[in-house]
């Protein structure tokens, strides 16, 4: 039986899916993102390094949030328990090609140069989950492969124009329209996606074993 209420500290819709599809019964904490964008990448931080920070950032914002009185979550009717002790899962995805950080688009056209810099490469999407009980930390972190067909400039043009690029890590969602350009993917979809369901339900199951 898959380990069920928890909190999800993410308004990605997608996220919110993928735990319905693995059985777990959730509510959704909206905790308000910070303002501006994404957090850089430190000198010398690794891109494993860094989705994992952001990830435990996350957890910890989310922890503050519910402490200082934040908003209480959107939960199911049938919760059974007090959602003050549920455990909090956050998760933080982001596009690596060539060691830099691709994270959100400022606008279209910062889109437009992402998806130039992916035309015809292969490069890594990393996925952070942490999961935060009674103020303590546990993480797994999931690594993809995706390779991108050549891009021409129409194509970017016509995709940037749908808006699916804007808020979405390396401007592309894999399960949008920039499906059409991946030629391969080596590792996770629901991963690629923004919370990988092997590795997520993992970590819940090794934190009910030792609850």
């Amino acid at each position: 039986m898959p380990p069920g209420f928890i909190l999800l500290a993410s308004a990605s819709p997608r996220r919110h899916e993928i735990l319905d599809l693995l059985g777990i019964t959730h509510g959704i904490l909206r905790v308000p993102a910070p303002e501006g964008p994404d957090e850089p990448q430190l000198v010398g931080e690794t891109a494993e390094d860094y989705v994992r920070r952001t990830a435990r950032d996350k957890a910890v914002q989310a922890m503050q949030w519910l402490a200082a009185g934040g908003a209480p979550p959107d939960i199911p009717s049938n919760w059974p328990v007090d959602w003050r002790q549920a455990p909090i899962l956050c998760a933080d995805t982001t596009v690596i090609l060539d060691g830099d950080v691709l994270g959100k688009p400022v606008d279209l056209d910062d889109a437009g140069a992402m998806l130039r810099r992916l035309s015809g490469r292969t490069h890594q999407v990393h996925t952070a989950v942490v999961l935060a009980v009674h103020g303590q930390l546990h993480e797994t972190c999931q690594v993809s492969q995706v390779s991108f067909q050549i891009l021409n400039a129409q194509e970017i043009t016509q995709y940037c124009a749908t808006h699916e690029p804007l808020g979405k890590a390396g401007s592309y969602a894999i399960q949008g329209r920039a499906a059409a350009f991946i030629t391969h993917l080596s590792g996770s979809h629901s991963g690629v996606m923004g919370l990988p369901a092997h590795e997520t339900l993992q970590l819940l199951k090794a934190w009910q074993a030792t609850a």
